[in-house]
């Protein structure tokens, strides 16, 4: 099910520690989110130029007060407590960077890495679950993911109580990556300490948030868009309704990953996420051989993911529309707008604009805060 969504915006290479530098002052300053960052990167060539340009877009963009640009200080502060602690930052373009993880369609730019980088090239399976999990979801979540470890498969998943504690604990010792949602010195629950310094001696910790950032309830689903992107698929071990782990099942899904799920008793509220997947067409997992199966095929179609050349942006890959284009066309392009999510190909169907120039109006207000991404390329506007 895995197929390529886009490719990093850079030829794959080793990169200066000064261009490695900017890209993460441009992913930490004032409103640039992923898609931001590689739109900038696309317009301007380079997060330098795209840094010197920021300031400018968000004034055009309606923001009264200086955006705030991430300064050198603050990013080699960064980088440096980074390498005290023992992590490293890698950047999207960079050969360490995980080549599964740029087949999603937003991945971050930059991630911080504690631990052995090798295991995130490494065939990988993600396995999530209830945080108040039950006694024998706890027990079969540590066995397949042993017996997963057993077969060479890196084990994904979020450091949580419960199912997930379990399976890293099960894969430990043959290779397990946990994705955190604040950053990389950040250890969340607190009573994983233990866990999260084994699995950064015998495996690898992946942290998107700043360094000493601490998780908030949006960085959650956040982080599972990684853990999932990071694998093949995801394994549901218990899940209710309203469960995050069914927000990463569904990420998978549009990601393109396989979705597996253990059934689980009717009348348990924790299963009944698992078993509404199954119904929807999840693979039904009751031993190992039953993921080992699926991923054997996905493994045979790999080599046809990446058979595609990443585009190299260095020199600027859009034509930079003119400042009287923009002028003329910036009121009727934000009365489009409204707080429920709009699509951008409809914007410049009802435009008839170039998409160049809807698409620089658009980046305006969002470096101005004024705009909000959602998925399937929609954008709201923010009152």
């Amino acid at each position: 099910m895995l197929s390529a969504a886009k490719t990093v915006p850079y030829e794959v290479a080793d990169i200066s520690d000064n261009e490695r530098l900017n890209w993460l002052r441009l992913i930490r300053s004032e409103n640039v989110g992923t898609k931001t960052f590689f739109a900038l990167l696309s317009i301007y060539g380079s997060a330098k130029d795209a840094l010197a340009a920021a300031p400018e877009l968000s004034r055009r963009g309606g923001k009264a007060k200086q955006i705030n640009v991430c300064s050198i200080a603050q990013a080699e502060r960064e980088i440096e407590s980074c390498q005290k602690i023992g992590a490293r930052i890698i950047a999207a373009c960079e050969p360490d960077y995980p080549k599964f993880l740029t087949h999603i369609d937003d991945y971050p730019p930059v991630i911080t890495v504690m631990g052995d980088a090798s295991m995130l090239k490494k065939p990988s399976i993600a396995m999530v679950g209830a945080r108040n999990a039950s006694t024998n979801g706890c027990r079969f979540g540590f066995k397949l993911a042993e017996e997963l470890g057993q077969r060479h498969m890196i084990v994904t998943s979020g450091l949580a109580r419960g199912i997930d504690t379990a399976c890293h604990k099960g894969a430990l010792q043959y290779g397990t990556v946990a994705v955190i949602a604040g950053g990389i010195d950040s250890i969340y629950p607190p009573e994983n300490k233990d866990l999260y310094k084994a699995i950064a001696e015998q495996g690898a910790i992946v942290a998107e948030m700043p360094l000493g950032a601490t998780p908030k309830g949006t960085s959650f689903p956040q982080r599972n868009r990684i853990i999932s992107g990071l694998s093949y698929g995801v394994i549901v071990v218990e899940a209710t309704f309203k469960s995050g782990s069914l927000i990463t099942a569904r990420m998978a899904l549009e990601q393109n990953r396989e979705v597996f799920a253990v059934p689980g008793f009717p009348l348990d509220p924790r299963c009944n996420g698992t078993n509404h997947l199954l119904k929807q067409g999840a693979v039904l997992v009751e031993s190992v051989q039953d993921v080992m199966d699926v991923i054997a095929d996905l493994r045979e179609r790999q080599g046809e993911l990446f058979e595609r050349k990443p585009v190299d942006f260095r020199n600027g890959g859009i034509q930079l529309p003119d400042d009287d284009e923009l002028n003329n066309v910036r009121n009727e392009i934000t009365r489009l707008l409204g707080p429920s999510p709009s699509s951008i190909d409809d914007i410049i169907s009802a435009t008839g604009l170039r998409p160049a120039i809807v698409l620089m109006v658009l980046l305006e207000l969002e470096l101005a805060g004024k705009l909000e991404r959602h998925p399937g390329n929609r954008v709201s506007f923010v009152y």
